[in-house]
């Protein structure tokens, strides 16, 4: 486990107790093998190849947001323009043969242009190293994920063809308070193992991981009692972070299974008893 932690909210030895025996079947209810279908994650499950799955599993989770069905079909898009093999075409892109093969692919505000520059982005900084690699550069000691993710995403904007503004808002950064929901997420698909999560990075241990926080995991979270913070942002990632960290030092994002996993389904969490 690197480095020391910022524990933003103490849980009582009986409160942890209860929590546990609350949420630890909750979250394994979730965490099978048939939640794959409808999550963004079956996108990357799509792929056998470790490369492709990496690649294509940024793109899917940068771009889980909005209605389900319609996110999974503009991700389905995005693979048939890459020709089915995502991290082949990124290597080999040039614009002025393979441009044409992105343009019109829209998802909520996420067009062509941005799509071009992330391609490009990414082709840029994996020459000569992996997106692991290009993460664990930035991580430190003291605070390996918001530190990581801070490198990444800076390295990743700051090689967009022109660095627009409007990038940024795909591509967020614990420095701008953003909770960072989409990149934990994929860190959670690319660290963890399990019948859901891919395990195909080694740079950190799932103890390291902050928890995928984002308006509908927060409300869950609040309903029990383990996030007080009213703004989902990075410091509220934090505290619901340090809450799961203290029933499961090893695995806190297991339990975005249970927060996230009953918002989806529409069941709501309730204070334990």
């Amino acid at each position: 486990m690197a480095g020391e932690r910022k524990d933003v909210q103490e849980l009582s030895s009986e409160h942890t107790v209860t929590l546990r025996a609350y949420l630890d079947p909750i979250a394994a209810r979730f965490e099978r093998s048939d939640f794959i279908e409808d999550d963004p994650i079956s996108i990357p499950h799509g792929f056998d190849d470790p490369d492709d799955r990496m690649v294509i599993g940024l793109f899917a989770s940068l771009l889980a947001w909005g209605r389900r069905d319609i996110m999974l079909a503009k991700l389905g898009d995005l693979c048939e323009r890459f020709a089915y093999q995502p991290a082949r075409f990124i290597h080999d892109y040039r614009p002025s043969r393979d441009r044409k093969r992105l343009q019109g692919f829209k998802h909520r505000t996420f067009n062509d242009q941005d799509l071009h520059g992330l391609v490009s982005s990414i082709q840029s900084v994996t020459t000569s190293q992996s997106l692991e690699a290009v993460f664990q550069s930035g991580m430190t000691s003291h605070e390996p994920v918001r530190d990581g993710i801070e490198h990444f995403s800076s390295t990743l904007l700051n090689n967009v063809p022109g660095r627009p503004a409007r990038i940024r808002k795909h591509v967020a950064r614990p420095s701008t308070g953003s909770a960072c929901k989409r990149i934990n997420m994929y860190l959670r698909w690319m660290i963890r193992s399990g019948p859901v999560d891919m395990g195909l990075w080694t740079c950190l241990d799932p103890s390291d991981l902050m928890l995928p926080l984002d308006v509908h995991s927060g409300t869950q979270a609040r309903a029990v009692g383990m996030l007080t913070r009213k703004s989902n942002d990075w410091r509220a990632a934090e505290e619901l972070t340090a809450a799961c960290r203290s029933l499961d030092p090893d695995d806190p994002c297991k339990y975005d299974f249970a927060f996230f996993g009953t918002g989806s389904a529409g069941e709501c969490l309730a204070m334990p008893v």
